[in-house]
């Protein structure tokens, strides 16, 4: 591992790297905040999914791209005098300060969860901080992360089950709910999309509650899932080229032979 002062090095060489660009390259001069938007949402999804994978090396080369859109947001807030990157950096450790009062302050924690209770108590002192606890929670979240904190933030104010097993009561009673919305709209009743969509959220949101009590990140548990299903369907397709057919040839016996040979190979 490097020297913390080869990291500084290594630092203030991506600052220089970034300020030649700027200067010197049409396509990096001609970039501005809301150019970049987009890429820098698409590079923190890349660096999630190498997460997943927990792929080190792709880890370190993602990290190296959502640090590239840092330094460059802070290069061009740099030019119209708004801030630089060292505003960044102090802002940044004043607010890691101010949320670590059991670490430079009187403040006593002595477990994680004592941490997350009194980070919202510090978040509502702030001057810029959170008006109330759930409004620190950023609406463009996707939705099952946006479930995940807002439940992590009723809980660190004492809203919350009184014991984890308790919240499978809650989920049985959302998929009695759901499953009488569909069987009612399902007897000559005209089907409200609107209901189903609201109880199925309702169960979902139940869910994410019982993996936030058992220590699961669902988005990440459904990210695996996701990848997992990925690897067998390419399994079967490319049995299915094999065999000089395609999927749509096969009968459904025949894929789900395939698919449980999938699951033996992994």
């Amino acid at each position: 591992m490097h020297t913390r002062q080869e990291q500084l090095q290594a630092f203030d060489r991506l600052l220089t790297i970034m300020d030649e660009l700027r200067e010197k390259c049409p396509w990096d001069r001609k970039q501005t905040f809301e150019s970049l938007r987009q890429n820098t949402v698409e590079e923190a999804n890349e660096l999630a999914t190498a997460i997943i994978r927990q792929d080190m090396n792709e880890i370190s080369k993602e990290l190296g791209d959502v640090l590239l859109h840092v330094v460059f947001y802070a290069k061009m807030g740099s030019e119209t005098d708004q801030f630089d990157m060292a505003d960044v950096c102090n802002r940044l450790c004043d607010k890691l300060i101010f949320r670590h009062p059991h670490v430079y302050g009187d403040a006593a924690a002595q477990n994680a969860e004592e941490v997350s209770h009194l980070w919202e108590q510090v978040k509502l002192k702030e001057k810029d901080g959170n008006k109330t606890v759930l409004s620190g929670i950023s609406d463009s979240l996707p939705s099952l992360i946006k479930a995940y904190r807002i439940q992590d933030k009723a809980a660190n104010v004492g809203f919350d089950w009184e014991k984890k097993e308790d919240v499978w009561d809650k989920v049985k009673e959302e998929i009695g709910e759901f499953e009488e919305e569909l069987v009612n709209r399902g007897g000559g009743e005209p089907v409200n999309r609107e209901r189903q969509e609201e109880e199925f959220g309702d169960l979902l949101f139940a869910l994410v509650n019982v993996a936030r009590l058992y220590k699961i990140k669902p988005d990440n548990a459904l990210e695996m899932t996701n990848q997992k299903f990925i690897r067998r369907f390419n399994y079967i397709e490319q049995c299915a080229k094999e065999q000089g057919r395609t999927l749509s040839e096969l009968s459904l016996d025949e894929m789900e032979t395939l698919w449980q040979q999938a699951k033996t190979t992994e």
